[in-house]
């Protein structure tokens, strides 16, 4: 008894199993959102624009959109697949930071 239990703590115990992560970072769910964030961004934007706003409140609308996008998908896919998840909320919000920076080049 005493050979098994300093073989299992030689060798490190019994193999735990590998847990992986249900949501990576690095995956094309990531690069969907960032996409969809950015192309929303730009268009809210640039379609305030078009109605006559400055450009402040065209970014600020077009912030309020984009956001409200990237959370309601959230909130649907909690509703519905059980699954709300952080990370898609952070790429959402790099593709909203993203969208104002190309707008600000574009729109001067």
């Amino acid at each position: 008894m005493k050979f098994f239990l300093v073989f299992s703590l030689w060798t490190g115990g019994p193999k735990r199993p590998e847990v992986k992560d249900p949501d990576p970072w690095f995956r094309i769910d990531k690069l969907e959102h960032f996409g969809a964030s950015m192309i929303i961004q730009s268009w809210a934007h640039t379609t305030f624009r078009a109605h006559g706003a400055s450009y402040a409140q065209a970014s600020w609308g077009a912030a309020a959109v984009t956001g409200a996008a990237g959370i309601g998908k959230e909130l649907w896919d909690r509703a519905h697949h059980g699954d709300f998840s952080y990370r898609d909320l952070t790429a959402d919000g790099l593709g909203l930071l993203s969208g104002v920076v190309m707008m600000r080049q574009i729109d001067k």
